[in-house]
């Protein structure tokens, strides 16, 4: 892999209510693909591209149907301290996006919650309508491949 690109502060978007010192860990289940187990934990330098991973997290949390009568859960971003080594995530840089402009990093290691962040911009109501269609394909047979 590349070497990272930045020293942080690293973000980590999701729906779950952690506290600061809790341990996020691989193993869970892809958002996109539930069929895959994780075997990194996936975060950013971008406070706002983890936002966009927890609006993600939430949405297909609820179902992808925009008329859901699941209740969404919050989307929450935080502060996270990766705890081992880590690189670019293969999933967005360089297959993507040439090198890694999402600021996007993955680690078989934990990383430390250390706060939650508010000040993160929220996507607009057309902006989250594009992302719904865009999480139909990712979310499809056809979705596309993740590399674990």
């Amino acid at each position: 892999m590349n070497k990272p690109l930045d020293q942080g502060p690293f973000f980590h978007g999701t729906i779950a209510e952690l506290q600061p010192g809790d341990l996020l860990k691989p193993g869970h289940k892809s958002n996109y693909r539930p069929e895959i187990t994780m075997n990194h934990i996936y975060f950013t330098a971008l406070a706002n591209g983890a936002g966009l991973a927890a609006e993600i997290a939430a949405e297909l949390d609820a179902g992808l149907p925009e008329d859901s009568s699941v209740p969404r859960k919050t989307p929450r971003v935080y502060e996270v301290k990766p705890l081992g080594s880590f690189d670019n995530d293969p999933n967005v840089t360089d297959k993507k996006f040439p090198g890694n402009p999402t600021r996007s990093y993955r680690s078989d290691e934990p990383l430390q919650i250390i706060r939650e962040v508010h000040d993160w911009t929220r996507l607009t109501p057309e902006a989250f309508s594009q992302w719904r269609t865009n999480l139909r394909k990712l979310t499809s047979d056809k979705g596309g491949e993740i590399i674990n």
